[in-house]
Formats: C-alpha cells, sequence, structure tokens
C-alpha cells in the first residue's frame, strides 16, 4: 500500500488517521490503536511460546536424560525380572539416548518458533514506525513502504525499543540529548542527511516534472514518473526502491 497525498502534497488524514491506498485502488486509513492490539496479540504469542520452553527445560532438568513414563516402564520390567537377570546395557543406552533426542528436538522446535514470532514482531514494528513517521510524512517524496525498503536497514527491534545505526553499526545518538539514542525520526533524518540522492527523495528539492521515464543528463540516472511507479505490482515498487537508494533511479513527481 502507498499513503494518499493530497493536492499540497501533504498525506490526507480521515477521522485523524492517515489514509493509505491498496493496489485495487481501495482507501484505507491507518489505525494504529488496532495495529497497537495486533502487536500485543503477537506479544502474547512470544510470551507463551517463551514461557513453554522453559516448561521443557525444566523438565528436562527434572529427569535428566531419563523419560519419566520410560522410566516407569523401566522400573516395572524390572520387577518382574528375576534377581539373576541382568538387564543389557545396550538397550538402556539406545532407550537414553532416544529420550535424549526426543527433548532435544522439543526445544529446538519451541526455540524456532520463538525466533520467528520475535522476527515477525520486529517486523511489524519497524514497519509501523515507517508508517507513523512525521518525517517521512512531511518531509519525503517517497511513501513509507519506498523509505523502509531504502533505510530499514538501519532499524533494529532489540529489547523492546526501535535502535538506529548508522552504515558502520554503530548507535546513533541524539544531538539534542546527548547520551541517549536518537528517536526514530531524528535518526531517520540523520541517515537520510548522509544519503549521497537526498535531494531526489526530499520535498520540493529535485523533483523535476512528472514525465513517466527519462535520464537525468548529470547523474545518468533512470527518470521515473511517481504515476508509473505507483502502477507497478508491489515486487517491482520494491526493485525499483532499492534501486533508488543506489541512485540508479530517480523517481519524480
Amino acid at each position: 500500500m502507498k499513503l494518499k497525498i493530497n493536492e499540497d502534497g501533504y498525506a490526507e488524514v480521515k477521522d485523524g488517521k492517515p489514509v493509505y491506498i491498496s493496489t485495487d485502488g481501495n482507501e484505507h486509513t491507518f489505525d494504529a490503536p488496532a495495529m497497537r492490539e495486533s502487536f500485543d496479540k503477537l506479544n502474547g504469542k512470544l510470551v507463551a511460546a517463551e514461557k513453554e520452553r522453559d516448561d521443557v527445560r525444566k523438565n528436562l532438568e527434572r529427569f535428566g536424560d531419563v523419560d519419566p513414563e520410560k522410566a516407569n516402564e523401566a522400573i516395572k520390567t524390572l520387577k518382574n525380572l528375576e534377581d539373576k537377570k541382568l538387564v543389557d546395557a545396550g538397550e538402556v543406552d539406545r532407550i537414553k539416548q532416544e529420550v535424549a533426542q526426543q527433548y532435544q528436538k522439543q526445544l529446538d522446535e519451541t526455540k524456532s518458533e520463538t525466533q520467528k514470532l520475535q522476527q515477525q514482531y520486529a517486523s511489524e514494528k519497524i514497519s509501523s514506525a515507517f508508517g507513523a513517521s512525521k518525517f517521512v510524512q512531511d518531509r519525503l517524496a517517497i511513501p513509507p513502504d519506498m523509505a523502509q525498503a531504502a533505510f530499514g536497514r538501519h532499524f533494529e527491534f532489540n529489547e523492546g525499543r526501535i535502535t538506529p545505526k548508522d552504515a558502520n553499526g554503530n548507535l546513533i545518538y541524539s544531538e539534542s540529548n546527548p547520551g541517549d539514542v536518537a528517536t526514530f525520526d531524528e535518526a531517520l533524518e540523520r541517515v537520510v542527511s548522509q544519503y549521497p540522492h537526498r535531494d531526489k527523495i526530499l520535498r520540493g528539492t529535485g523533483n523535476r516534472g512528472s514525465g513517466s521515464e527519462g535520464v537525468d543528463g548529470d547523474t545518468g540516472a533512470r527518470i521515473v514518473s511517481r504515476k508509473h511507479f505507483e502502477s507497478l505490482s508491489a515486487g517491482k515498487q520494491q526493485e525499483m526502491a532499492r534501486a533508488a537508494s543506489e541512485g540508479k533511479v530517480q523517481i519524480q513527481e
């Protein structure tokens, strides 16, 4: 989806919510409370998955390498054996190995599911930050999804908060509050300011008409109109957004 821009070049708002246009042409408003509710549900699933993982670990520590049910069966079997009969050591080792493998499989599955939930939650938090960013809405001439495609690699979600990083992987600190990590919009503005082709994506600083396509005589970059970009499929838009971040394409109004 793309953000709907009014005739004045600003994001259109309906009932206090920004309006987006889906690929089928329908308009939708961005409902922040509903998005928060979705995040809370995902967080609940994540907490449940982590609790299940901890329960499995506690069971494993309690019984060691032995499955409690199989241990009970083994005790009953020994009671029924004559005193002179010995349990084959190789069979006991095989049972222990099977039990250990079963628990390891459960731990691996729980860990994998937890990681998937964490990644999904982090992705939606960052996507939401781009969608709600005032800097994106007021200063950039590209919609939030394009901004995320171009600059999303500079943001990570760790320990319940979004962490901004520069091109070298270092934390971006606030200039207005020294010692604190920069806010999302402050960090994004710093990242964009260091982008070589920033004049092509900032509002009113380099857009030159609405022709469908052409070539910039100074940079040799392919020029694509906003109308043409919006007519592309979602996959093609992402490809073009990446090309724009590399200076190979200019998207103009």
